[in-house]
């Protein structure tokens, strides 16, 4: 059976590609997926299951159950600094139905949407499915992964409709500080761009909290997703949200009924539950990322690897040109005779063949031995 163009034409994600091979080695130390290795927090599954109980299995609303929404609203006013009403939350299967749902209603097939290198590779994906054009810009380790207004704007054209932000970022851990974002906010005002800034990992912010865009935007042209998913180790409940200026959220809500129709109910009331209860979890989980980070930057810094130290998120990449490889070859090779698993930096973007990321979202010790399997196949295969 022959595929769609859109399907033909769009790459397979590289980190898919190294967890199935992962999963056929014995083994394995599992450092390519941003998969928190702590369990979903007990009052969540409580109250999902209590839902499902109650009967609370239907369809809900497009756009979510209403006092989820009204939580949502009142969690990024007073956390986030974006003021807004419960009218302007949408809830998503997840923040990739929300990022997709927004592409659907917002950017026209044909037209170029910009995003970094690296970035992660299903914005891209999206964007070949929708034929809109991703061009990217370059992220430099010189300015630690950080946008910037000056290497954007000369990519920019008559074609162009968007860009695409993601702070704190994955793969690169970068926190875009509050400069750098109001140079990106002022190129989008000056050429009419709409910003989707893909702030996921909101919660998880090491040396200080992050600067989120919407506050920044004058004139209504920010959509800002969230997810539980990483915030609260709900990877596998799918539910998202996003937060759009007064009036949008219709044609995002026109979109998702023939995406997803609805986000599933229990896990609808799971989320209620994670937002308005306790946060000591949250602040657990990212006080643990915080200190593999710090474990693993200074044994990559005492034994000469360079890096780029994540601010937030819980990745970290790593420049392993001394080995002689390219970044893919290292991987498959580094999977074949240390038993390690990581992504190559290419499956991020053209540019960024040189790096491999790894998550810091696994047990202390396994992450530990990874990297230094990673460190001495560095060493051993550069001389």
């Amino acid at each position: 059976m022959r595929p769609s163009q859109p399907i033909a034409g769009m790459p397979r994600s590289g980190i898919r590609e190294v967890m199935e091979l992962a999963n056929s080695i014995d083994g394995a130390i599992r450092l390519e997926t941003g998969e928190p290795n702590f369990n979903t927090p007990r009052h969540v599954c409580e109250a999902a299951s209590e839902a499902a109980f109650d009967g609370f299995t239907k369809y809900t609303s497009n756009a979510g159950i209403p006092p989820l929404r009204e939580a949502l609203a009142a969690k990024v006013t007073e956390r986030n600094g974006i003021d807004a009403t419960a009218d302007q939350v949408v809830v998503t299967s997840g923040a990739v139905a929300g990022i997709y749902s927004a592409m659907v209603s917002l950017v026209d097939p044909g037209a170029e949407m910009l995003l970094g290198d690296p970035s992660w590779p299903n914005y891209a994906q999206m964007m070949t499915l929708l034929k809109i054009t991703p061009v990217h810009f370059p992220l430099r380790p010189e300015a630690g992964l950080v946008p910037q207004a000056a290497d954007v704007e000369p990519l920019i054209t008559e074609r162009t409709q968007a860009i695409l932000l993601n702070s704190p970022g994955n793969p690169t851990g970068a926190v875009t500080d509050a400069a750098a974002l109001a140079e990106l906010m002022e190129l989008a005002r000056r050429h009419d761009l709409l910003v989707f800034s893909d702030e996921v990992y909101d919660e998880i912010s090491f040396d200080g909290p992050y600067t989120p865009a919407a506050p920044l935007d004058t004139d209504g042209r920010v959509i800002t997703f969230f997810s539980f998913s990483k915030t609260y180790a709900m990877t596998g409940w799918r539910v998202g949200y996003l937060v759009v200026p007064p009036g949008v959220s219709p044609l995002i809500v026109r979109a998702q009924e023939p995406i997803t129709s609805c986000v599933n109910a229990p896990a609808q009331m799971g989320a209620l539950a994670a937002v308005t209860g306790p946060q000591d979890c949250v602040a657990e989980m990212r006080d643990a990322y915080r200190h593999r980070r710090d474990l693993v930057t200074e044994f990559l810094t005492g034994r000469g690897i360079p890096h780029v130290r994540p601010r937030g998120a819980f990745y970290l990449m790593i420049d392993v040109s001394g080995s002689g490889c390219s970044g893919k070859d290292f991987v498959l090779r580094l999977l074949k005779e240390k038993r390690v698993a990581v992504v190559p930096g290419d499956t991020f973007g053209p540019g960024s063949g040189r790096f491999v990321r790894i998550s810091l979202a696994t047990a202390t010790d396994l992450l530990m031995e990874g990297v230094e399997r990673l460190a001495d196949a560095v060493e051993e295969w550069g001389d």
